[in-house]
């Protein structure tokens, strides 16, 4: 069978990427630094049992320039992956598929990112 006179699929960069497939693609990145994040809490939680030596030297990373970073983008991932679930939830109820409800939500996720890790930290 010969099909060079088949038209090709329009490749991704034609498209335009709407904010909820963005949405999509970071609540899943967002799960996977969670996951991370669960092993650098249990590095600490070994290094608590370790000894007092090896604890001031978690805690004293986690204090540096680099691990206030690592934190506060590990808390980003958590509250962004929070509201995203929470969105789900609300899918799941059959709510909020129309595209302007949809893109809304997208943007509700984002602020509310970025609202709550504020808070976080600056209460903190």
């Amino acid at each position: 069978m010969n099909n060079v006179q088949r038209p090709l699929s329009p490749h991704l960069s034609i498209y335009r990427w709407p904010i909820t497939m963005t949405m999509s693609i970071l609540h899943r990145v967002s799960g996977v630094l969670l996951s991370l994040g669960f092993i650098l809490f249990a590095v600490w939680l070994m290094a608590a049992a370790n000894g007092a030596e090896t604890y001031d030297r978690v805690t004293g990373f986690m204090e540096s320039l680099l691990g206030r970073l690592l934190l506060i983008v590990l808390s980003a991932a958590f509250f962004f992956h929070l509201a995203s679930g929470l969105r789900h939830l609300i899918w799941d109820m059959g709510f909020g598929f129309e595209i302007r409800q949809a893109n809304a939500g997208s943007w509700a996720i984002v602020v509310s990112t970025v609202l709550l890790t504020l808070l976080y930290w600056l209460v903190l």
